[in-house]
C-alpha cells in the first residue's frame, strides 16, 4: 500500500485542521492505519491509530481530547481532525499501515511523504 498524506498547513494556536491519508492499492481496508508526527532534532512519535474496520481507535495522551482519527474504507481514506491547536503540535505529520494493532513506527510500513503542520502562538 502507498500512502500520501495532505491538509498541513499553517493555523494560529487554538485553530483546527483536518489531514488526509489517501491510500492506493486494494488492501487498505486489511490494515490498522496510524498517524506520526516528527519534529527536527525528535524521534517520530506516535498520536493515534484506527483498525481495519474503524471500530476502535487509540489516541496518545498528549493530543487526547483534541485529535480524532476516522476512515473510509470506500474512499480508502483515513482523516485526522486536530483542534484546539497548539505550537507544540507543530511537526511533519505522517500516515503508516500495520499489521498489528501497535504504536511503535517499525511496525508500520508504507510511509509517504509527510504533511506540515505549523502552529503559531
Amino acid at each position: 500500500v502507498q500512502l500520501q498524506a495532505s491538509g498541513g498547513g499553517l493555523v494560529q494556536a487554538g485553530g483546527s485542521l483536518r489531514l488526509t491519508c489517501a491510500a492506493s492499492g486494494r488492501t487498505f481496508s486489511r490494515y490498522t492505519m496510524g498517524w506520526f508526527r516528527q519534529s527536527p532534532g525528535r524521534e517520530r512519535e506516535f498520536v493515534g491509530r484506527i483498525n481495519d474496520r474503524g471500530g476502535d481507535t487509540g489516541i496518545a495522551d498528549s493530543v487526547k481530547d483534541r485529535f480524532t482519527i476516522s476512515r473510509d474504507n470506500a474512499k480508502n481514506t483515513v482523516y485526522l481532525q486536530m483542534n484546539n491547536l497548539k505550537p507544540e503540535d507543530t511537526a511533519v505529520y505522517y500516515c503508516a499501515a500495520s499489521r498489528s494493532w501497535d504504536i511503535r513506527p517499525s511496525q508500520y510500513f508504507g510511509w509517504g511523504q509527510g504533511t506540515l503542520v505549523t502552529v503559531s502562538s
